[in-house]
């Protein structure tokens, strides 16, 4: 028997010469596609094609293959089929609505396609008409609005937010998309907080919701009133806020863990061997994957929540029992292929026993760690373009947690100990931490680590200044916490005093390479900066007398390195180059430094003279200089608590507009065929009354 074939919209016997059939759907779409009216030979004409299984393809290609003036001439019957998709939303068989909301779909993106050229046509108008756009996309939101808020199918309304995405996305610069103006003045913000707070939708459809909020939001944000802005920012009702939080937190856990597999992967010497004999092309598609899924877009979603909202602040504290700590659903819902930046939900089971319990003894975990944890992978490689976007804009979160007083208050409070096993970069002459032997310390300690990290492993040719100057803000601000809050912090200071020096070290090494391309001189005085707030509020702050000693212990052990650094800024600063003034700023900020230096340098020689001690140990010289503190004069320097808050408008529109329409590409380009398939509604819609 002949097998039969499906191509294209045409149907053909494998073994017969015959011409091909067309499948009825096709027939239609061909009629469509004619200057004349469908429904003129055919009342029932549109009645019967909602009935027809839509072929996307057929009909997205159709259009595309038209030159502008050609469509122009089928205008008429395009803005009938679109309103009469619209009219079908409102039907009672669901068979119907998921044609209409397919054809819709295909209909935005192949008249967007158009757009794109230079026919000059009005998008709006060619889909619907400029007399009838206003009502025709009133009805089309207040369907998608009863759709989404329905108590109906699952898959429709994750069809609605497919479509929903498609329109937001049909332009790479999503404010020059004139569409948006009616999803403006038609709100869907209540129906999309409504997936949110519903713990069934939530897991179905919370992550095409967020990422929908994430890109509204971003909706000429600069230009104009954003109701979204509007909405978002007066959230204050817990389950809607939680349920945000969770969505996030188990997309950056779906990339926590991913990476995790893929750490252990490369680590065992069975799939190195593995991985050589199959070769390399399968480990970069998994690179690319695990440096860019979900990365932007769940970001996003978390950096607009910190931003805008101050009552989801608590949201990142909270710990995740919903996740399921300790057992994995026996029966898993079946998850689609992930995709880079993709708009498929990460599998709500995949994170329940594997990424929560940070180890044995501590089986909770909240959205902070995650992001934390998040931050330490992605952080570590700012070579590649989206890591360096998703750095910066982990920093730009966490500067806006460390400004948040009530964030502060959580970060540094006692009765709130975690382990946090952030992700460490494989460096040579450092070994690996033993996991087991974290201490349970306030969470602000895992962002100075965090921090640390950073300042340690970046010191390269290209070297990040911005990220660098974010990073140092952050431990200001939280330096300015605990001064006005005399919050005494038992963390171990001496890293980061070290990890500074060896940057100051650093900048001096490379000072012809990095001037040419930085102002070095701002990101120095930040730095001697936070040495001056060691030194001038260290004792309000540091958990110990023996802290504020270590402290002048380390300065006078490394005096070599502001030695240097003072030459180098007296030097440009006597000069009458373009550095002058920054330079002469860190020369005036090292005075207490040197200070420090030039008192008890020679009073640690002396004492090394008369004990005839060639070399003096650290509590000699710890001695020293106890005995020695009534004797220094340092003078009082102004404005070191002080900092400028973080604005975006001002210094950051350009980033976001970049991101968004990075986020933007993607998340369409993700929108494939195969997200819009219809073997799943169709099984679930198996009958027609």
């Amino acid at each position: 028997m002949a097998q039969t074939e499906k191509k294209g919209g045409l149907l053909r016997k494998s073994s017969a010469s015959k011409k091909p059939l067309k499948e009825k759907v096709v027939l239609m779409y061909d009629e469509i596609f004619t200057t004349e009216d469908p429904s003129k030979c055919n009342p029932r004409f549109w009645e019967e094609l909602f009935l027809m299984k839509v072929n996307l393809e057929y009909l997205e290609g159709k259009l595309e293959a038209l030159d502008g003036e050609e469509l122009m001439k089928i205008k008429d019957n395009i803005n009938c089929l679109f309103q009469h998709c619209i009219q079908a939303l409102g039907e009672e068989h669901p068979i119907r609505v998921v044609n209409a909301l397919q054809t819709l779909c295909a209909l935005i993106r192949g008249v967007h396609q158009k757009n794109k050229s230079t026919s000059g046509f009005d998008i709006i108008n060619m889909l619907v008409g400029f007399d009838k756009a206003e009502l025709c996309m009133k009805n089309l939101m207040e369907s998608l609005d009863s759709l989404l808020c329905a108590e109906g199918s699952e898959s429709l309304k994750s069809l609605c937010l497919k479509l929903l995405l498609c329109l937001v996305t049909v332009t790479d610069n999503i404010s020059q998309n004139t569409i948006l103006e009616y999803v403006m003045i038609n709100s869907i913000f209540e129906a999309i907080l409504q997936i949110l707070s519903s713990p069934l939708s939530r897991r179905e459809h919370g992550y095409d919701a967020v990422v929908l909020l994430a890109l509204l939001v971003n909706y000429r944000k600069y230009e104009s009133v954003n109701p979204y802005i509007v909405k978002l920012s007066i959230v204050d009702d817990e389950a809607t806020l939680n349920g945000m939080g969770l969505v996030i937190a188990q997309a950056l856990s779906e990339y926590n863990r991913q990476y995790k597999d893929k750490e252990e992967e490369h680590q065992s010497g069975f799939f190195s061997a593995l991985t050589n004999m199959v070769g390399s092309m399968f480990i970069a598609d998994a690179d690319e994957k695990i440096s860019v899924q979900t990365n932007e877009a769940i970001l996003l979603a978390l950096y607009e929540a910190v931003h805008l909202n101050r009552n989801f602040i608590t949201v990142l504290a909270q710990s995740h029992p919903e996740m399921g700590l300790m057992t994995t659903p026996t029966n898993p819902i079946p998850t689609t292929p992930v995709t880079p930046l993709g708009t498929t939900p990460p599998s709500s089971d995949v994170i329940s026993s594997a990424e929560l319990p940070l180890d044995a003894d501590v089986q909770t975990s909240n959205l902070l760690i995650t992001f934390l944890k998040y931050s330490s992978i992605v952080m570590q490689d700012t070579k590649d373009e989206h890591r360096l976007h998703s750095g910066k804009l982990c920093l730009i979160i966490l500067t806006c947690i460390a400004e948040d007083q009530y964030a502060n208050a959580f970060l540094h409070d006692d009765n709130m100990n975690f382990r946090v096993n952030l992700h460490r970069m494989p460096m040579r002459h450092r070994k690996k931490a033993a996991d087991k032997n974290l201490p349970c310390r306030p969470l602000v300690c895992a962002v100075l680590d965090l921090m640390v990290e950073f300042i340690v492993t970046h010191m390269m040719k290209e070297f990040p200044m911005d990220l660098y100057v974010r990073c140092i803000q952050i431990v200001h601000k939280l330096l300015c916490y605990q001064k006005k809050c005399r919050v005494r912090l038992h963390y171990t200071w001496r890293e980061l005093w070290s990890a500074l020096i060896n940057l100051l070290k650093f900048l001096m090494s490379n000072e012809t390479v990095l001037l040419a391309k930085h102002n070095i001189f701002t990101l120095a005085l930040m730095v001697v900066n936070l040495f001056n707030m060691f030194i001038t509020y260290g004792d309000t702050f540091l958990p110990t007398p023996s802290s504020y000693d270590e402290l002048y212990y380390e300065i006078i052990r490394m005096h070599q390195n502001f030695d240097n650094l003072y030459s180098m800024v007296l030097r440009l600063s006597t000069n009458a180059g373009q550095w002058k003034e920054p330079a002469s700023k860190v020369t005036h900020a090292l005075v207490n430094i040197r200070a420090i230096i030039n008192h008890f340098n020679p009073k640690i020689e002396s004492y090394a003279a008369v004990n005839h001690i060639s070399q003096l140990s650290e509590d000699q010289v710890l001695e020293v200089v106890r005995s020695n503190y009534d004797t220094l004069t340092l003078k009082l320097q102004d404005g070191l608590d002080q900092y400028e808050r973080y604005s975006e408008q001002h210094k950051e529109a350009a980033f976001f507009k970049e991101l968004v329409r990075s986020i933007s590409i993607n998340v369409r380009k993700n929108l494939a065929f195969n997200t819009l398939s219809q073997e799943l509604l169709l099984k679930e819609f198996s009958t027609i009354s």
